[in-house]
């Protein structure tokens, strides 16, 4: 399998944090947070993953150098933001056909990946559904999307950052995509396209879930940050140990 991590955000409600720093490389703990993610994914069986760029991208670039992984990594830059599902796209021959794996790199977690990759593979609805979307309890619902599964298990409603959401199931905005889901993105015939709002509606129905029941902590603010560099400290499975 290969993976998509999308850095390439201005991180504008983490200022002044973000002013010199671009989001994925905020500090938490022993590493900056994309290390964390290189950590996840490479040592739960990913073969290669690219990294979309726009915000400060030499500092993202220069950090990906001397990384552990670095020959195991791409970087893509942006001179436009595409759009989370713009990146997808235009960068579809990166996945070679395959199942993949699509991850907001501004989220600090912890799953066991191949437990993702058997869920997605016991999708209720077979080839007909064509994601799978880890989800998580937030303890913030307003600002997330919140999740509704039908008796099957699939998405039936999705309500992006409404003031009274029907529950605290979350998307995790961590997801195993197959391959058709480029077509969706191609049948728009646009360069710009947002996954939460012009891809997801049109799933319902077609996407099943995975639910994150170890770690995941959205850093969309300066108190989430703060959360997570606090929580960081009791969480062994964070104790890092660089890669081969």
């Amino acid at each position: 399998m290969r993976a998509l991590l999308l850095a390439a955000g201005l991180g504008t409600r983490l200022r002044p944090v973000t002013d010199t720093i671009p989001k994925c490389l905020v500090p938490i703990g022993e590493k900056s947070l994309i290390d964390y993610w290189f950590k996840l994914l490479f040592e739960g069986g990913v073969e290669r993953i690219l990294v979309n760029m726009h915000y400060l991208p030499d500092l993202v670039r220069d950090h990906v150098l001397v990384s552990p992984w670095r020959d195991r990594i791409d970087l893509v830059h942006e001179d436009k933001l595409l759009g989370t599902g713009g990146t997808i796209l235009a960068n579809r021959d990166f996945f070679d056909g395959q199942t993949f794996l699509v991850a907001h790199a501004d989220n600090l977690t912890w799953f066991d990946l191949n437990a993702f990759n058997e869920a997605h593979s016991r999708r209720p609805g077979g080839s007909n559904t064509i994601a799978t979307m880890m989800t998580f309890d937030t303890d913030s619902p307003q600002t997330c999307g919140i999740v509704e599964c039908d008796s099957d298990g699939l998405v039936s409603a999705f309500h992006e950052k409404v003031p009274n959401p029907p529950g605290k199931r979350a998307n995790g905005a961590v997801y195993i995509f197959e391959p058709s889901l480029l077509d969706v993105l191609a049948h728009l015939d646009r360069g710009m396209i947002d996954l939460s709002t012009d891809i997801l509606p049109s799933l319902m129905g077609r996407m099943a879930t995975f639910h994150n029941d170890c770690y995941l902590r959205d850093i969309g603010s300066v108190v989430s940050l703060a959360q997570a560099r606090n929580e960081i400290k009791d969480i062994r499975m964070f104790s890092y140990n660089e890669g081969k």
